[in-house]
């Protein structure tokens, strides 16, 4: 099984959450992280007082992971899992909507401490590495 690590999963590896940490360790050769990810996490490097410090961590999580794009694919399925889920009444945030959508298409396992926007996408197998 591989698995899409959303930012905060990310997040929490960078700031040397050991329970991450260990999972990291446990699945290095079956980890993503979408390119949108990484676009909020050089926000976060680049906000600190010192983001060289950060920048390095980031380069070093991100040598450790596959980077993925955001293609046709995971558009279509983003805009058909958008117009589904607001014929419900249900909004998920674009970027969560995006990221389950990419994990979808590629039969990835979302990590996410965010199970709340994610549990609204149909089909979506979450795990939740930051659960005790």
């Amino acid at each position: 099984m591989s698995y899409l690590l959303d930012t905060d999963i990310c997040s929490a590896y960078l700031r040397g959450e050991r329970r991450v940490h260990n999972r990291f360790l446990q699945h290095i050769s079956r980890l993503h992280v979408s390119v949108l990810s990484v676009s909020e996490l050089c926000a976060w490097v680049y906000l600190a007082d010192d983001p060289m410090r950060r920048e390095e961590g980031l380069a070093a999580m991100l040598s450790d992971v596959t980077v993925l794009g955001v293609d046709d694919d995971v558009a279509r399925r983003c805009g058909r899992l958008r117009a589904a889920l607001r014929r419900e009444g249900i909004h998920v945030p674009t970027l969560d909507l995006l990221l389950g959508s990419a994990a979808l298409v590629r039969d990835f396992t979302m990590v996410t401490h965010n199970q709340r926007h994610f549990r609204l996408i149909p089909g979506l197998r979450i795990e939740d590495w930051l659960e005790p």
